[in-house]
């Protein structure tokens, strides 16, 4: 069976542990954010996850990204790499502002707005 659990070296890089122990007291002190912004009360939030959510072919998906509040609420994106997963988090970050950008074009169009 394949090994599903991972470690972050020094430079903040997953490496897969085996020894389930290790793996359980780590998370104890590690630090698994990756980035963390808020937009006008809607947080965006990118951590390492520790196990692989990858539950088909493919690499392991080891990060994730989180929407908590606004219109895209709960949208979440993985990924294999912590590059992938910051440059992941910059474009969410970027599609919330433009959500909100659009709702508050659409409030002011309809009059429930002003500019």
């Amino acid at each position: 069976m394949m090994n599903n659990k991972y470690l972050l070296d020094k430079e903040g890089n997953p490496v897969s542990c085996s020894d389930l122990m290790t793996w359980a007291k780590s998370f104890e002190t590690i630090d698994r954010r990756v980035a963390f912004d808020t937009t006008k009360g809607v947080a965006v939030s990118t951590v390492f996850l520790g196990l692989n959510h990858n539950f088909g072919d493919g690499p392991p998906l080891l990060f994730e990204t989180m929407v908590f509040g606004g219109t895209l609420n709960d949208e979440q994106v993985r990924y294999s790499t912590r590059e992938e997963a910051i440059a992941g988090h910059a474009k969410m970050v970027e599609r919330v502002r433009q959500s909100r950008r659009f709702v508050n074009r659409v409030l002011y169009v309809l009059g429930l707005r002003t500019p």
